[in-house]
């Protein structure tokens, strides 16, 4: 996926909305910009399928040699896939944040999160201003 295609949290989670199957799913994953900021990655603790999650809650935590960051769900839902290969694989955070990289993917309760996501060109200015 290219970042174009994409919607952002203010907490720098992107989310790819398909239809699959008759459901609004959505891929979610950590932004190339917030992969930068954390640099090495060591440890990702993320949920189990079936977890109903909620907008702006936290889901999980990505840990760096700087800091641990909580990760934040863009969306209300149920997850039906997680990418249990990750955290044995951090390094494809930063290679392929926006393919291989993702997390989750959660079927969509409604799409009412969807109004507080930013486009990318949003999202690149709202980094750009700090």
């Amino acid at each position: 996926m290219s970042p174009e295609e994409l919607l952002f949290a203010e907490t720098h989670e992107w989310a790819h909305v398909a239809n699959q199957g008759g459901d609004k799913i959505a891929t979610i994953g950590i932004s190339a910009h917030a992969v930068e900021a954390l640099t090495d990655l060591v440890y990702m603790e993320l949920p189990e399928v079936g977890t109903a999650v909620s907008a702006a809650q936290s889901f999980g935590e990505v840990e760096s040699v700087k800091a641990t960051s909580d990760l934040y769900s863009p969306v209300d839902g149920e997850i039906i896939e997680v990418n249990t290969s990750l955290p044995d694989n951090l390094e494809v955070l930063g290679t392929d944040p926006y393919g291989e990289g993702w997390i989750l993917k959660v079927k969509l309760a409604s799409e009412t999160a969807l109004e507080n996501l930013h486009d990318h060109a949003a999202y690149e200015k709202m980094c750009e201003e700090g």
